[in-house]
């Protein structure tokens, strides 16, 4: 086992729930139509806004232009470095080549792009732990796309709990990704605001 997935893990001899656990808890007892993460051992769970789901549509229709669709992933779980953290990203790429581990789940350390929509209830997370831990699982590109504030906001070159470079571009502009590994352009003026 490596360091990064001992970080993950996080079973411990303290009678904490392990991620699993809570998971499978919360399969069985959460409404249909919200989605779940745990983020830092805290569960939120929220239902699927209209404008959420219609900038999250684009980027993922983007992706799928370069990219076949079982690299590109929405709302599945990924656990990453941390106290108990099991995000339902909006929008994934992962690596080509990359297998499930023994549990069904995608390894973060195979993820190449993540892609959070901003919701009022859970801002804090995607600009704060949530970007700590894609930064620590080395995820190279992560981009931000706040409705509130009609901008993206992308990051890179991780180090440590942080991306050393952000880059803001506001709704209707386009998101050069030219110079990372996705090798594409993307366009958000079709993004929503709220």
């Amino acid at each position: 086992m490596t360091v990064l997935e001992d970080r993950i893990e996080m079973a411990d001899d303290s009678g904490e729930l392990t991620l699993d656990e809570l998971f499978e808890s919360l399969e069985r007892t959460t409404p249909e139509g919200y989605k779940v993460e745990i983020v830092e051992g805290a569960i939120f769970m929220s239902p699927q806004r209209d404008t959420h789901w219609e900038i999250i549509a684009d980027i993922y229709e983007q992706l799928r232009t370069k990219y076949p669709r079982r690299r590109v992933k929405s709302d599945v779980r990924i656990d990453y470095p941390g106290h108990l953290n099991g995000f339902a990203t909006d929008v994934t790429l992962v690596a080509e080549g990359a297998e499930k581990n023994e549990k069904g789940l995608w390894l973060c350390q195979d993820v190449e792009f993540v892609a959070e929509v901003i919701s009022k209830g859970t801002a804090q997370n995607d600009y704060g732990p949530k970007k700590a831990a894609y930064a620590r699982a080395e995820v190279p590109v992560y981009l931000i796309a706040d409705p509130y504030q009609g901008k993206c906001h992308l990051f890179t070159q991780p180090k440590d709990d942080d991306y050393m470079t952000e880059t803001t571009v506001s709704f209707g502009g386009d998101v050069d990704l030219t110079l990372t590994d996705l090798g594409l352009t993307l366009k958000t003026d079709e993004f929503p605001r709220d």
